[in-house]
C-alpha cells in the first residue's frame, strides 16, 4: 500500500465520505505509463468526476479549451480562433447578474501554465499531487478544516464561491481552501446540493490526515457532551 492509498483510506474512513478524493498534479510533461484521456469534455471540472470514478489519466491544454473559465484559472491561453469565448462567457455571466467584471482580476490563477495535468483517485495517483480535492457534506468537511488547523498548516479563513476551479490555484498558493462550488461544477461533476469541497495542497495531506484522528475523536466526545448539556439545561 502506497502512502497515497493509505491517505485515501484514512480520509474516507474518518470522514465517512463516499466520493473518492481526487489528486491533481500540474506538470511540464506526462509521467511514464499514464495515458492521455481520449475524447472531449465540456469543462475542466469534468475531469474531477472521471478521476473520482477511478480513472487515471492526463490532459493537455487543448483538452481544457471547451472551458474558457477553467482555462483562465489554469493559466491556459485559448487558441486565436477561440479567444473570444472567454469574454463571451464572462459577458453572459455579467448580463445575468451572476458575476461582475470587476471581480475577474481577483480570481486566483495558476502562476505557470502546465504542459499536462494529471488526474487520479488519490490512492492511485502516479505522481505526487499538487492539490487534493475532497467533496462531502458540510458536517464532514468541517472535520477536515479543523484537522488542517490542528496540523498547523496554512488554511484560508474564508470560503470561495464561483468559479469552483479557482480553488485549485488558491489552495496551491495559500493553503487548504473550502469552496461552496458553483452551478457549472455541480452540473458537470454531479456533486450534490448538500456537498461542499475542500482542496488541500498535496504537500500538507499527510499532516492533515494524521490530525484527523484527534479531531474526529474530539468531535465524538464533544457531541456526547453537548447532547448531555442540551438534555440537562433545555427547559422546553
Amino acid at each position: 500500500m502506497t502512502a497515497w492509498s493509505e491517505s485515501e483510506r484514512r480520509l474516507t474512513a474518518r470522514l465517512g465520505i463516499t466520493r473518492r478524493p481526487v489528486a491533481v498534479a500540474f506538470r511540464d510533461t506526462a509521467p511514464a505509463g499514464v495515458a492521455r484521456l481520449p475524447g472531449t469534455q465540456p469543462s475542466g471540472c469534468s475531469f474531477w468526476r472521471l478521476a473520482g470514478d477511478g480513472r487515471v489519466f492526463y490532459t493537455v491544454p487543448a483538452d481544457h479549451h471547451n472551458c474558457p473559465i477553467g482555462s483562465y484559472t489554469h493559466g491556459l491561453t485559448l487558441p486565436p480562433e477561440r479567444a473570444d469565448e472567454l469574454p463571451q462567457t464572462l459577458g453572459l455571466m455579467t448580463k445575468l447578474g451572476y458575476l461582475r467584471m470587476d471581480e475577474v482580476p481577483s480570481i486566483p490563477v495558476l502562476p505557470h501554465a502546465p504542459g499536462v495535468v494529471v488526474y487520479a483517485p488519490l490512492g492511485e495517483t502516479p505522481v505526487a499531487p499538487d492539490v487534493v480535492i475532497v467533496a462531502g457534506r458540510p458536517g464532514r468537511v468541517m472535520l477536515l478544516l479543523e484537522a488542517t488547523r490542528r496540523a498547523g498548516v496554512a488554511v484560508q479563513p474564508s470560503m470561495l464561491g464561483r468559479p469552483t476551479c479557482m480553488a485549485l490555484p488558491a489552495a496551491l498558493g495559500g493553503g487548504t481552501t473550502a469552496s461552496t462550488a458553483c452551478i457549472g461544477n455541480r452540473v458537470y461533476t454531479d456533486v450534490g446540493d448538500d456537498e461542499l469541497y475542500v482542496v488541500i495542497p498535496g504537500r500538507d495531506v499527510a499532516q492533515v490526515v494524521d490530525a484527523l484522528d484527534t479531531i474526529v475523536a474530539a468531535n465524538d466526545a464533544l457531541a456526547d457532551y453537548h447532547r448531555s448539556r442540551r438534555q440537562t439545561l433545555a427547559t422546553e
